[in-house]
């Protein structure tokens, strides 16, 4: 089935931790209500988008690739994949691994002491059961990143209690679940103009946001430790729960949807624990402080693993690559134009061996070849940090990944400066023949 994520993580409350403005597909606008869309609102979403553009006829489902390799002398990639115990086979001129970097097999789960003693049921948000109940139940939420701030106030509902465990805080910042300016433009704007305007806007805010955070961390501070205090109930320990030792969008910041997991601490629904754990026991957690914490169900909201090319073995002329080796670049929107306009230059140009183009042909695939190659002063790495150093995955798992935003190069096309305004404008206008990318 189409999806990818919102069709297999079906944890209580999922939603999209950015606003899906910016996050939809800027050729078809997201036309909800909700800014932070709901799991089931974005599946429904990508599959009307796929149906309105035939996407699924272009799809092979039930197939799970094991293996690229690229042939220099004959210019083409040999696919291996898996369908119904048996290796199928496929060709291609070009390949574009749209994999994303998460293991989809299994979330991280730390190796707590005393787990195997613990009589309840101990979920991943990854893998959830569809027949947990939790109903009258005492939980703690392991975790305190963006699916834990997600699965809290979600769960608050139905359960006893519910405890949010986390070893330390994150920022948390309420936002509107819908937009006004949205729903405003959308009032009286034809639909294009009215997601050209939501999204420029959603865009700009961000922008000002981050670069206001990396300029003065100590105001972005007092500001969102403003709203917690409002939010919260009067005298709550807002330093201890709600304010991180590091400086906002060191890491990433959690939004929640209309306050709703301040509210579910307002109504005594949900407790905010900050501490480490000893052990697990037969019946809950004991912490590190002595304290134990009375469990009926345990969700582990901590994080996710990253499988870089999902697991798929890539070799080059007969030589395996190691993606810790590499760097990529996120950005998909950003970034399919000059995709494209390399995809284009294949098929359409021939190149002399001074680089100059030559008359436009029409060439088999096969034919002409592309490769992206270093400079002879290969980049240097240094930290990147912001939006993309998620949850510290990059921290956690950095050996076994390729390296993007959290080990950024020192020059362009492997500098990442968290501005989409400054991206857009400098990938539109980028030659294809920068030095780095070599045709032959």
């Amino acid at each position: 089935m189409s999806g990818g994520t919102w069709d297999l993580f079906r944890y209580p409350g999922i939603r999209s931790d950015s606003d899906m403005y910016t996050m939809g597909y800027a050729f078809r606008p997201w036309a909800r209500d909700e800014a932070l869309g709901s799991g089931e609102r974005i599946l429904e979403y990508l599959r009307e988008t796929a149906q309105e553009y035939d996407v699924d006829s272009h799809v092979r489902y039930r197939h799970r690739v094991v293996r690229a390799s690229w042939d220099g002398d004959a210019a083409l990639w040999t696919v291996e994949a898996e369908y119904d115990g048996e290796t199928v086979t496929l060709t291609a001129g070009f390949l574009w691994a749209c994999r994303g970097y998460y293991d989809y097999e299994r979330g991280y789960e730390p190796d707590f002491p005393g787990r195997d003693e613990f009589q309840g049921p101990v979920v991943h948000p990854q893998h959830w059961p569809a027949d947990l109940d939790w109903t009258g139940q005492d939980v703690v939420v392991i975790g305190s990143g963006a699916t834990a701030v997600t699965v809290v106030p979600a769960m608050a509902g139905d359960a006893k209690h519910v405890t949010m465990l986390q070893r330390s805080p994150s920022y948390v910042l309420s936002l509107p679940q819908r937009d006004p300016f949205a729903t405003r433009a959308r009032r009286w704007l034809p639909d294009r103009l009215a997601h050209r305007a939501v999204r420029w806007k959603s865009i700009l805010t961000q922008t000002v946001f981050y670069r206001v955070s990396r300029r003065w961390p100590g105001l972005m501070r007092r500001l969102v430790r403003k709203q917690n205090v409002a939010l919260l109930p009067e005298g709550y320990d807002v330093d201890t729960h709600f304010t991180p030792r590091y400086d906002p969008w060191d890491q990433r910041m959690c939004f929640v949807p209309d306050a709703d997991l301040f509210r579910a601490v307002r109504r005594g629904d949900v407790e905010v624990v900050t501490a480490t754990i000893d052990r697990f026991d037969a019946d809950g957690i004991l912490l590190s402080g002595g304290r134990h914490l009375h469990a009926d169900v345990v969700v582990m909201a901590t994080g996710l693993q990253l499988s870089p090319f999902g697991g798929i073995e890539i070799l080059v002329d007969g030589e395996k690559v190691d993606p810790s080796d590499r760097m990529t670049l996120p950005r998909p929107d950003a970034r399919r134009r000059p995709q494209l306009r390399v995809h284009r230059r294949l098929h359409e140009r021939v190149v002399d061996p001074q680089g100059r183009p030559g008359r436009r042909v029409h060439l088999p695939a096969a034919r002409t070849s592309v490769g992206a190659r270093l400079p002879q002063r290969r980049p240097r790495t240094r930290p990147g940090g912001g939006r993309d150093a998620v949850d510290g995955l990059p921290v956690r798992l950095r050996p076994s990944r390729p390296r993007p935003a959290a080990h950024q190069g020192d020059r362009e096309p492997w500098r990442l400066r968290q501005s989409y305004v400054h991206d857009r404008r400098t990938i539109r206008r980028a030659p294809l023949d920068d030095g780095v990318l070599s045709f032959s």
